[in-house]
């Protein structure tokens, strides 16, 4: 378990480095093994002086500072529940995210890339009744943890729940994934047998940490290995390639738009990661192209992988797998996991065989946050997961995703609510009709297309509509990227819309 790894840590090696903030101009700050362990007890001493019980979610909205990892720590430290809440999501988010948890405590920046966190958090303090503190970084949380005692506490129920993951869903509102202690430390464990890793590496972490990418497998492998993790506070290709030369990275694991850009960018300085030795690439598939140029240009193993906040990582390429099977894929299953292609009534397919993809996993969710119903309709009667895509498991094991059973752009490894950006452009009112799909992109894989029909008389272009949805404070991700006005929308005789012919109308957009 990663507490027990972080005292022993401490212990052995106190002076070598734990953790790495590299900040938007590539300056770096650091902590030791030692000062990460006590930063992390001094948090759970101010959050047990703030009250938070054991079991009680505490909301973390923060970039990838080293504050982020000494927080999280000191979350799990007390028994509470770490809520990751990504620094892009807006007021809208936020207060149905903090309504669901009913978290009393908040941690935010004062200001990141140009918000006032600390004026929203503010106000959602003032909507939200449950939320009694907002700690701001740096100015107050210096003090609260300059005014706590000496932490003295023991240690907690290891299949304790650990983390609440919010996820955008399919039916427009987001849900609150739980995960317990033990299970983030097996999914860790799997993780590290699958890619080799070892002592020996150190792990860069561009992803989010409060994206499951940047928590489980940067922050938490790295501390379950005891090695460094160097974490990027706002992406830049050219501050990330240098800073991965600087601290020597060997693995690397975040969303295929990183390592387009990465390729992109070593390739036209001719400088490479020199020790870098593994890129996994997640969140969309990787293109065979891509991955050829990204290893002859890194000289780095590259391939792709597949996981839900729910199930953890399903399936991902391995170190030495032919290029010529994993390329185009997202791997095979990693230990502990059983994949299948089923039916819509539930039956197994065959290889090659196109059907909604099911995992088995010793990696599992706890269930949704106050969502039951959601629980039991996401798995099967024999426990395997929903996981919503369409895929094929081709006689080797390696699967593809073909698509998704439900609307969701995936936009370099962010899904867009396509239900719940729809449901806000019909309120406009010069909006009769509105569908949303994907159109190809190839940096991002995928980017929405808004296609609307008009109400009689009225106008819209594209900067209304996007001011529409800032009015709304929409997150900016989700906003469309691309609107085209139509005299109708096609639909089947029974009335629903039919989308595969606007993405086909999206990908001649594109492409012509």
């Amino acid at each position: 378990m990663i507490l027990e790894e972080l005292d022993r840590h401490a212990r052995e090696r106190p002076g070598e480095r734990a953790v790495v903030e590299i900040s938007a101009d590539g300056s770096a700050r650091e902590l030791s093994w030692s000062a990460l362990r006590n930063h992390a007890d001094g948090v759970a001493a101010a959050l047990l002086l703030l009250g938070v019980l054991e079991g009680e979610p505490v909301a973390v909205q923060l970039p990838n500072r080293l504050e982020f990892v000494t927080i999280a720590l000191g979350i799990l430290r007390v028994g509470a529940v770490c809520e990751p809440l990504m620094p892009i999501i807006r007021e809208r988010e936020l207060s149905f995210m903090l309504g669901e948890s009913r978290a009393r405590v908040m941690f935010v920046p004062g200001t990141f890339r140009g918000r006032d966190h600390a004026r929203v958090a503010a106000g959602l303090r003032d909507a939200l009744p449950s939320l009694e503190r907002v700690v701001v970084l740096p100015d107050d949380y210096e003090r609260l943890l300059g005014s706590a005692p000496p932490y003295a506490g023991s240690a907690r129920d290891p299949h304790r729940v650990a983390q609440l993951l919010f996820t955008s869903g399919t039916s427009g509102e987001p849900k609150g994934a739980l995960h317990r202690y033990d299970v983030l430390t097996r999914a860790a464990d799997h993780h590290i047998e699958h890619f080799g890793l070892s002592a020996d590496d150190v792990i860069y972490v561009p992803s989010p940490l409060a994206h499951q990418t940047g928590f489980l497998y940067g922050m938490w492998i790295a501390i379950r290995l005891g090695v460094p993790q160097i974490l990027q506070e706002v992406w830049d290709a050219d501050v990330g390639l240098e800073a991965m030369r600087r601290f020597g990275v060997t693995f690397v694991q975040a969303a295929t738009p990183f390592l387009a850009d990465l390729t992109q960018t070593a390739g036209g300085t001719g400088a490479k990661p020199e020790r870098l030795r593994t890129f996994v690439a997640t969140g969309a598939a990787i293109p065979r192209e891509l991955a050829r140029g990204a290893r002859e240009v890194l000289d780095a193993e590259v391939g792709g992988a597949w996981g839900t906040t729910e199930s953890c990582l399903g399936c991902a390429f391995a170190p030495g797998d032919p290029p010529e099977l994993a390329w185009g894929t997202d791997g095979r299953a990693l230990a502990g996991v059983r994949l299948r292609v089923v039916d819509d009534d539930g039956r197994p397919l065959g290889p090659g065989e196109e059907g909604n993809f099911e995992v088995h996993t010793d990696c599992l969710f706890d269930g949704y946050l106050n969502r039951p119903e959601l629980t039991a309709e996401a798995l099967t009667a024999d426990g395997w997961y929903r996981t919503g895509d369409l895929a094929r498991i081709d006689t080797y094991g390696y699967v593809r995703i073909t698509g998704r059973v439900k609307d969701v752009i995936n936009r370099g490894g962010e899904k867009v609510p396509v239900a719940e950006i729809e449901q806000l452009l019909h309120a406009h009112p010069a909006v009769r009709d509105v569908a949303i799909v994907a159109m190809p992109d190839e940096r991002l894989g995928e980017r929405a297309c808004a296609f609307v029909v008009l109400a009689d008389g009225s106008e819209l272009d594209f900067e209304t509509m996007l001011e529409y949805l800032d009015s709304h404070r929409v997150s900016k991700t989700y906003w469309p990227e691309r609107l085209e006005l139509v005299e109708s929308l096609p639909r089947t005789p029974s009335g629903k819309i039919q989308k595969f012919v606007l993405r086909a109308q999206a990908r001649e957009l594109v492409t012509t």
